[in-house]
């Protein structure tokens, strides 16, 4: 990730004008929208749209606009199939690109689970991203907690961090929470992000299974089933992806409908328009 992550890109306006200009596109991307109806929609003059979209996307809108295609969607679902197979075959991980992240998952022990994180201490903070706001909690041992929040307050963020940890001690420590959402979303090469989270066996291995999907890659429900050798349980895989903690880092906005349609999301299908078109547009970067 480079020039992308500047201040224009952390701007929470910025974000919203974006995500409503890429869901416009991707609605009305049968008529070809030129650039001055899309500059309109978002209330911008098409070269301050230009300059803008360009410059958090890295690509010209007419360009991006080709990423959010049922048609795209449903190549990238059969070539990220055929990438997992190779790599499942050859024993190795998945291919890394330039924008991957190395995250690794240490699950909660039964006791923490069962107590609700009693005699933990979580840290939390509330950050700009490139993808709106968001509220990052750690452990002592990793990042428990990544939200992205749509107008949510300090007090309702904190709400829904402690619905999860009812007995930890939270305490707000935006210095420290602040270091990982840089190395999150500025990344570079450093030792992997680890991620302390709390969850049955069954939706650690669904989490395990998402972080396998590289950057600019898409699978389906159904696939994410049969990679973990739960061909049937495909409900139950999209009630696990839906109760991820940690959103981006481990990616469940990855996973949509065989359709090619983009299907529910826990941070709003608007976000994971723009989550998607993002990584599409920058996944040929360092291939």
């Amino acid at each position: 990730m480079n020039s992308v992550v500047n201040a224009i890109a952390y701007d929470e306006d910025a974000y919203d004008r974006m995500a409503k200009a890429i869901v416009f596109l991707r609605q009305n991307h049968l008529d070809h929208p030129d650039l001055a109806t899309v500059a309109h929609h978002v209330n911008l003059s098409e070269y301050h749209f230009q300059r803008l979209f360009t410059q958090w996307a890295g690509i010209s809108p007419k360009r991006f606009s080709q990423y959010l295609t049922l048609e795209y969607a449903k190549a990238k679902i059969a070539e990220t199939k055929s990438l997992l197979e190779l790599t499942a075959e050859s024993g190795l991980s998945s291919p890394g690109r330039l924008h991957d992240l190395f995250v690794t998952i240490e699950a909660m022990s039964p006791g923490e689970f069962k107590t609700g994180g009693r005699g933990l201490t979580i840290d939390y903070g509330l950050h700009k991203t490139p993808f709106g706001n968001c509220l990052i909690a750690l452990t002592g041992r990793g990042i428990c907690n990544l939200q992205f929040l749509d107008g949510t307050d300090e007090k309702s963020a904190l709400h829904l961090l402690r619905s999860d940890w009812a007995n930890a001690d939270i305490i707000r420590n935006q210095q420290t929470t602040a270091e990982i959402c840089d190395r999150i979303f500025h990344p570079s090469p450093q030792p992997p992000l680890t991620l302390h989270i709390k969850g049955t066996n069954f939706q650690i291995q669904v989490w395990r299974a998402l972080l396998q999907i590289p950057f600019g890659g898409l699978t389906t429900y159904q696939g994410l089933a049969t990679s973990i050798g739960r061909p049937t349980a495909a409900r139950a895989i999209g009630n696990a992806v839906g109760r991820n903690p940690v959103g981006y880092l481990i990616p469940c906005h990855r996973v949509i409908r065989g359709t090619g349609e983009s299907g529910g999301y826990r941070w709003g299908l608007e976000r994971k328009t723009v989550l998607l078109g993002w990584e599409a547009s920058r996944s040929g970067e360092g291939a």
